[in-house]
């Protein structure tokens, strides 16, 4: 009897640890998907958002815009509607940041490789050097899997508007320092994160391979919401 007892008292002890273990752990994820916060104009340096946006609050998505991909297709947001998807801004003869930041982004594309809910942007800064050709070559560079990872050319009026307006790509000191506004160019190592509902989740700086590694595990939190 009191081997019985002692049997049943440590399956109880056994059963109750994977009980309170599952728990932690579900609250644990739970937590961990709350801190992935909604990111609005007003929460960002001034710095870095267009002045007609400054004092929104909430509410902010990413408005609709139409490029062209290294397949010479079109582009529209639809094709990223309900998918979580990173975008950058980069150009293909960037001696400094965007190979490294490309190189990460390899990072990011093998993680999801079987995803479908997840897709890559990156947006040229350089449209009159980035053409549909240039960027089949370096979009093969990169083992880029068609139709989750777009390298997009086109207007560049359109493609500043959308770093501006609608992802606010620029940290204060980049704007600053290498001339957004007085040159008209923008140079970026910022990675940005939109979920399902085209609201941004995140920045991330895409030569850190830490932050990236914090990118990866934000977008497979998003995924699962």
């Amino acid at each position: 009897m009191k081997r019985f007892l002692l049997i049943f008292f440590l399956m109880a002890i056994l059963f109750s640890s994977v009980i309170i273990a599952y728990f932690l752990n579900t609250n644990a994820i739970k937590k961990r998907k709350e801190q992935i916060k909604v990111i609005n104009p007003i929460d960002l340096p001034s710095e870095m958002v267009d002045p007609s946006l400054i004092n929104v609050g909430v509410g902010h998505k990413i408005k609709p815009f139409k490029f062209t991909n290294q397949y010479n297709e079109l582009i529209e947001l639809k094709e990223v509607e309900e998918c979580v998807f990173v975008a950058e801004y980069f150009f293909t003869t960037c001696p400094t940041i965007c190979p490294i930041m490309n190189k990460q982004m390899q990072r990011v594309q093998k993680h999801f490789t079987n995803e479908k809910q997840f897709k890559i942007l990156s947006f040229t800064v350089h449209p009159e050097v980035d053409t549909v050709e240039q960027l089949l070559r370096y979009a093969k560079k990169h083992n880029a899997v068609k139709n989750q990872w777009h390298f997009l050319t086109g207007s560049k009026k359109q493609l500043y508007e959308s770093a501006r307006k609608s992802f606010f790509l620029l940290k204060p000191a980049e704007v600053k320092n290498q001339g957004d506004v007085g040159s008209d160019f923008i140079h970026t190592n910022n990675f940005v994160l939109v979920d399902k509902f085209l609201q941004i989740r995140g920045y991330y700086d895409g030569t850190n391979p830490k932050e990236i590694d914090k990118l990866i595990r934000d977008a497979e939190n998003l995924i699962t919401e």
